[in-house]
């Protein structure tokens, strides 16, 4: 168990709880900390305290709240190794891969700190000169995910804050300690009530997006959920952003050099053990090529180390949570009925912990569960093809729309297919990979809004038009 307990951040404090929860070591299956559990009333202080801290930091000048969001990144990297550890046991990601996450984090804080709101003005000579502002929103709820539970947590908080908004986090009940700790280090940088931090499974989630004195709901997580939000945020318009799911495809063509674009594909398909939003989760290749690519991809798979996120020698951890080790198992069960082939993995080895190998599988379509469902998980479908125009139509034939990728020898070409997929994101012989100062965000089915450079800082923001007479 950690040594410290924790609390809830409320108003600048460390607040109790009258309940607990049990936080799981996904390594072991079983519980190593307890976890406050916040109440509705609890939450409801929260939000009265963001509601009275806002008038203060919204008239804070930008360049102030930019130096303590770099005290906070500052401080935060002072504790980085400790973070990195209780990240990894509680999401289960090897240590290294923890450490890259603060790492990221930190880097994501630093560029968006360097942001600044513009102000644009429209002078036509006569008239009246027309400025147009962007003022903050009001309160921010964010709702994190399990994944990534500190990088996420930080595209939510950060510009929210830069662009003068207090904020209400709640991080997922399966990942919520590194959170907690992150909110109680911002917390000695801002002043009270500019950040809180509660925790809850749906009831609070719901709450949040009910609550009329929270002004805009960020949330990262499932389709599903995204439009409980939307349902049940209408009650005051609340603003949104939501990055929900994605069943991403990815196009190899005939052209592609099987060698160089291989360790690539697969790192955009297992990273974070397959768990992550934007990850290759469809992969339609060639047929002059498929059987290259895939005994590739195999023995990349078959090397692979999955094991505790404490041992230095594993390379990919287990799945986070037992539910979603059991949707991930049901689906390779379904593509073995359905004539699958997996060329590596496919079943859990059982035991502790919600390990599963790293699995390839072929002989698979569209209409099977592990091609139309999205996995977010180490299972990779490698899907036949023999003409292009056929590939962009079943990647298309879904309803997420968060990424894409065309893989080739020919950018040019790979470029122009690209555009025509129907997604937020596309790459070229890339996949995943994304940055600070680059918008990212769904299409279709998976989100509203985007995130990251000056297109996501606009997100937290109200555009106000101001006439004034020449």
């Amino acid at each position: 168990m950690p040594d410290q307990p924790f609390h809830l951040l409320i108003n600048g404090r460390a607040v109790e709880a009258a309940t607990s929860f049990g936080v799981i070591d996904p390594a072991t299956g079983s519980q190593f900390a307890a976890c406050p559990l916040a109440s509705i009333e609890q939450l409801d202080a929260a939000v009265a305290a963001a509601r009275a801290a806002f008038a203060g930091w919204a008239a804070t000048p930008v360049d102030d709240r930019a130096e303590r969001l770099l005290a906070i990144a500052g401080a935060i990297e002072a504790e980085q190794n400790d973070l990195a550890a209780l990240l990894s046991r509680e999401q289960g990601k090897p240590f290294k891969s923890a450490l890259g996450e603060i790492g990221g984090a930190l880097y994501w804080i630093r560029a968006t700190a360097a942001l600044r709101p513009p102000v644009e003005r429209i002078d036509k000579g006569e008239g009246p000169v027309v400025k147009i502002h962007r003022r903050p929103l009001g309160v921010v709820g964010s709702i994190t995910p399990w994944n990534f539970p500190v990088m996420i947590a930080i595209w939510h908080v950060i510009p929210a804050l830069l662009a003068g908004n207090s904020v209400v986090i709640k991080p997922s009940p399966n990942t919520p300690l590194t959170t907690l700790r992150l909110a109680e280090i911002a917390s000695g940088h801002l002043p009270a009530g500019v950040l809180n931090a509660v925790t809850g499974d749906v009831e609070i989630g719901s709450a949040m997006a009910r609550h009329p004195g929270i002004d805009k709901i960020v949330f990262t997580g499932s389709t599903p959920t995204g439009r409980a939000i939307m349902r049940d945020g209408a009650a005051n318009l609340k603003r949104l952003t939501l990055e929900l799911g994605g069943n991403d495809a990815a196009i190899v063509l005939a052209d592609a050099d099987v060698d160089a674009v291989a360790p690539r594909i697969f790192s955009a398909a297992f990273g974070n053990s397959g768990q992550i939003c934007a990850a290759i989760k469809r992969l339609y290749v060639h047929e002059d090529i498929h059987d290259a690519l895939a005994a590739k991809l195999t023995e990349m798979a078959a090397a692979g180390v999955v094991g505790p996120g404490s041992d230095p020698a594993s390379q990919y951890g287990p799945l986070q949570n037992r539910r979603q080790f059991d949707y991930v198992s049901a689906l390779a069960d379904d593509a073995r009925a359905a004539g699958g082939r997996f060329l590596a993995g496919g079943e859990a080895s059982g035991g502790d912990g919600y390990f599963f190998p790293l699995s390839i599988v072929v002989d698979v379509s569209d209409g099977t569960r592990i091609v139309d469902e999205e996995q977010f998980g180490p299972i990779l479908p490698i899907i036949r093809f023999d003409d292009a125009e056929d590939a962009i139509a079943r990647a298309n034939a879904s309803e997420n729309g968060l990424g894409g990728s065309v893989w080739s020898s020919d950018v040019a070409q790979a470029a122009r297919l690209a555009q025509r997929l129907e997604c937020g994101t596309v790459w070229v012989n890339d996949h995943s990979t994304i940055s600070p100062d680059i918008p990212f965000g769904g299409a279709k089915q998976s989100g509203i809004g985007v995130e990251f450079g000056q297109h996501g800082l606009d997100e937290y923001s109200q555009l106000q038009t101001v006439r004034i007479p020449r």
